[in-house]
């Protein structure tokens, strides 16, 4: 009994010890983030998880997505990739106003590449605007390339080159990132002149050709590019 008397003595101090110990560390701990402002519960800032959403999100916003992606076989598993003005129309039911409402809440996550007329060569302000807009992906599921050709020329020519624009951009980007999977997060869109058309209003957009003359005709030479992070 005399032994366990001196042993619970001696336990009794150690538990005394590690509990001021204990204290003086957490005052310590609450002194320093009194003194510089850093709560404990704040961690690092990290990327956006892939299933999270950006607040343009909305449902109508979602509803024309879901629609583009199935009907233009950009769910992953189709075998067809990309979509023409015809597949929009028919298979989508998307009015000119409806898709273009697609890309109006990414005004500031995207941009319009711009090309010169009759050509789907990129220039290097375009090659630098793809490139930048890649890095900022941001855990976002969907890189769309939206190529657009404008009223000059027959629909045949300004559909065929509206498809060469697109490829482009999608060439580009496959080149100087050697992504593995991006047949998996590109949607290719080509709209040639007939579907779609922008208004001069997008000149206000962020545009390649930065101080140079801008016109509806000029902004339909283009390809729309932009992530995309909502959940369907």
């Amino acid at each position: 009994m005399k032994y366990a008397g001196i042993i619970g003595i001696v336990a009794g101090c150690a538990l005394l010890v590690g509990s001021a110990a204990g204290v003086h560390a957490e005052v310590r701990s609450s002194a320093e983030r009194l003194k510089t402002g850093i709560a404990e519960s704040v961690k690092p800032a990290v990327a956006i998880a892939n299933d999270a959403e950006a607040s343009y999100c909305t449902p109508k916003f979602k509803e024309v997505l879901a629609r583009v992606i199935h009907a233009c076989g950009l769910e992953g598993g189709a075998a067809r990739r990309g979509c023409q003005p015809a597949d929009v129309k028919t298979l989508a039911s998307i009015s000119d106003d409806d898709f273009n409402a697609l890309f109006t809440p990414l005004k500031e996550r995207g941009g319009v590449v711009m090309f010169d007329d009759g050509s789907e060569k990129l220039d290097e302000d375009g090659k630098k605007m793809l490139e930048d807009l890649w890095v900022e992906r941001k855990g976002a599921r969907y890189f769309f390339i939206v190529a657009r050709a404008s009223k000059t020329g027959t629909p045949d020519f300004n559909r065929s080159l509206s498809h060469k624009r697109a490829n482009s951009a999608f060439f580009h980007v496959g080149d100087r990132f050697k992504e593995p999977d991006l047949d998996k997060q590109v949607g290719l869109l080509w709209l040639g002149n007939e579907f779609a058309q922008l208004g001069k209003d997008y000149c206000e957009w962020n545009v390649s050709r930065k101080g140079k003359p801008c016109a509806a005709e000029a902004i339909n030479r283009s390809a729309f590019v932009s992530w995309v992070d909502c959940q369907l």
